[in-house]
């Protein structure tokens, strides 16, 4: 899994717009959109909130990920994250 894919799915699951993601993160709508066509990566500042909203609708129990992806969503978000061949 990727960035992309990821905001998209937990977009998904909160029943979430680009429009209502960017506006819970602080940033514009069409940052959102570059992030989730891949057009570019989160800066440092843009991948600490997208770790603290994603941390606080896990802890609030509004989003459950499944395992394969929860387990590696901090490091998808940091950009680190390598799929296994």
């Amino acid at each position: 899994m990727n960035l992309p894919k990821l905001l998209k799915e937990v977009r998904k699951q909160l029943s979430l717009s680009q429009e209502d993601l960017a506006r819970k993160l602080g940033i514009s709508f069409a940052t959102v959109n570059r992030w989730e066509s891949g057009k570019v990566r989160p800066s440092k500042l843009a991948k600490a909130q997208l770790k603290a909203f994603y941390e606080e609708m896990v802890d609030s129990g509004k989003l459950v990920l499944p395992v394969g992806i929860a387990d590696n969503a901090y490091a998808i978000i940091q950009g680190v994250y390598k799929e296994q061949t």
